[in-house]
């Protein structure tokens, strides 16, 4: 899903830039609400986390791949303004770094994989939430199916922003139908990615999760050698391990999927790479500006072994990533004003 330099023609990349920038400073606002001193630290690591999962592409169907877009994940773990940031933060590292995404549609980019994933993943996250019970299992589920539509929604916002600002002549009905139809596929892999991981955080440290706010279970009292219900009060879910722990665990995970998971991924186009392939929208691909980079193609330049380059380049990737977000995730919880003080979630 990461639009390269040419797809989209100028004016629409600067419509979508001017978009993007709005986004992030109303988001850069809301994560003052939503980061504390125990949930910064753990929004830098979602976004090395991305970064490190969006390496792993997956097969999808014949001669195509998928991989996570992460704005479900980012929004249900650490909330949507934030979750905003934190996809936004690993499109820059790879636009950048990595040549991965078009400088001149990093816009398009954040507007599309940034913006429609957690705006329409938490949005649906939270109507399903309304209706089901308020426990683990109802948070897991809505993750999946709130993860499984962001990804053939964001689909269908490329499809939108090719049909005003696109390169070439093509039927868009084509294009819509192709796109549409190979992210359903690749929306089942986010959806288990994403539930997988968000019910593995909630089993740990539930009080930690933004979208687990408010998961309680009710005190048990011994009646008569039998447990029942109280009715009140409730306690929070106890928290399994520490926030030091969880992270240290969260970092090893993402190095070790970046550093050496990612090298059995799958090496077929992914899905926007295929349909334009297939429907000639990449006739007028753009040289990246960043081609040079001793990055570029998650490599490392001048690493003869593709196991070891590739390797390195992943754990770097992971470094920058969250020394990058966990910056700015710091910076923005100590600008909150003292008039806005912090979600109570529990410890």
């Amino acid at each position: 899903m990461h639009v390269p330099d040419g797809f989209i023609d100028a004016p629409t990349s600067a419509v979508t830039g001017v978009v993007a920038a709005g986004a992030l400073a109303v988001s850069l606002r809301g994560a003052r609400r939503e980061l504390d001193e125990r949930t910064a630290p753990l929004a830098g690591l979602v976004a090395a986390f991305i970064f490190a999962v969006q390496m792993l592409n997956f097969p999808v169907a014949a001669g195509t791949s998928g991989h996570l877009l992460g704005g479900a994940l980012a929004a249900i773990l650490v909330g949507p303004y934030t979750g905003v940031l934190c996809v936004s933060v690993v499109l820059l590292m790879q636009g950048v770094l990595f040549a991965d995404g078009g400088l001149t549609a990093l816009g398009v980019n954040i507007t599309d994989m940034a913006i429609v994933t957690t705006v329409v993943s938490y949005a649906v996250f939270r109507a399903l939430l309304a209706v089901l019970p308020r426990k683990r299992r109802s948070v897991t589920v809505a993750s999946f199916v709130a993860a499984l539509v962001s990804v053939p929604a964001a689909a269908v916002a490329f499809t939108l922003m090719y049909a005003i600002g696109g390169t070439t002549d093509v039927a868009i009905g084509k294009v819509a139908t192709a796109m549409i139809g190979v992210h359903v596929l690749i929306g089942i892999g986010e959806a288990v990615i994403t539930a997988l991981t968000v019910s593995a955080v909630i089993a740990v440290r539930p009080d930690l999760v933004h979208g687990a706010r408010g998961l309680q279970q009710r005190l048990k009292l011994r009646v008569n050698g039998t447990l029942v219900d109280a009715p009140s009060p409730t306690a929070p879910v106890a928290a399994r391990t520490s926030r030091r722990t969880l992270w240290i665990s969260g970092l090893a995970a993402s190095l070790m999927l970046a550093g050496f998971v990612s090298f059995y991924a799958s090496a077929d186009p992914d899905g926007l790479e295929k349909v334009a392939h297939d429907q000639g929208i990449d006739k007028r691909t753009g040289q990246h500006a960043t081609a040079d980079s001793p990055l570029a193609g998650y490599g490392v330049k001048d690493v003869s072994d593709a196991r070891l380059s590739g390797g390195l380049a992943g754990v770097i990737g992971v470094g920058v990533t969250i020394v990058a977000g966990s910056t700015v995730f710091w910076a923005v919880r100590r600008r909150r004003g003292a008039d806005v003080s912090p979600v109570n979630t529990g410890v």
